[in-house]
């Protein structure tokens, strides 16, 4: 038997096709609390796959010490690109 068709507002972003993403985009939710909600689910997702694991490694630590150092230098891009030009002396 054929599975019955699956609900745009349902479907995961992989799955969602090139001309009905503008449609599904507008089925999100973007208020603050549906903002923290997906910031949430992301969090658990991720700390439940990389963190919460039986026989942990170094790769989910690695990712957010990875992710720390990236953030850290866009912050201070603007600081580094100024002190570039400067001349020793």
């Amino acid at each position: 038997m054929a599975q019955p068709p699956v609900l745009l507002k349902d479907m995961k972003l992989l799955d969602v096709k090139l001309g009905q993403l503008p449609t599904w985009l507008a089925m999100r939710d973007f208020t603050p609390g549906g903002i923290v909600g997906a910031l949430r689910r992301g969090y658990d997702r991720y700390y439940n796959k990389y963190i919460n694991v039986r026989k942990g490694g170094l790769g989910g630590i690695s990712m957010v010490l990875a992710g720390y150092v990236v953030i850290s230098y866009i912050w201070s891009y603007s600081h580094l690109k100024h002190e570039r030009h400067r001349k020793y002396h």
